[in-house]
């Protein structure tokens, strides 16, 4: 019998589970800033941070499977480059719930304005 492990990125859900916690990192999130000007080797991505290059690879892989970054090859060069797709697809998930709360925010809003308007005309019958 062979037991095969499933990467957690077999399922949508598994896939922006791998997004954000790829984005949980400030390493990560600043090597994509680096990435969205354009492509880069290993050694410009790691030139900003004071860690090893097994670190930085580190990073690279997680954002990898996350399928944030993919690898290029222009001869001996191996640049990364930004995916955007599953940005994307994390942004979407993320507008549902903005768009929830907005609506929510916009119920508070009114009735505040009411509760205002209510105790606006009691303060005016008391005088």
């Amino acid at each position: 019998m062979v037991v095969e492990l499933m990467s957690y990125t077999n399922t949508a859900s598994g896939r922006l589970d791998a997004v954000f916690a790829a984005l949980a990192d400030p390493t990560r999130r600043a090597i994509l800033a680096r990435l969205a000007s354009g492509d880069a080797s290993v050694m410009e991505l790691a030139k900003p941070f004071a860690m090893s290059q097994p670190a930085i690879s580190k990073h690279l892989r997680v954002l990898e499977r996350a399928g944030l970054i993919s690898r290029g090859r222009e001869a001996q060069r191996r640049p990364r480059r930004l995916e955007a797709h599953p940005l994307g697809v994390a942004t979407e998930w993320l507008e549902r719930y903005r768009q929830f709360w907005e609506g929510r925010f916009q119920h508070l809003d009114a009735l505040l304005a009411g509760m205002k308007t209510k105790q606006k005309r009691r303060s005016q019958v008391i005088r």
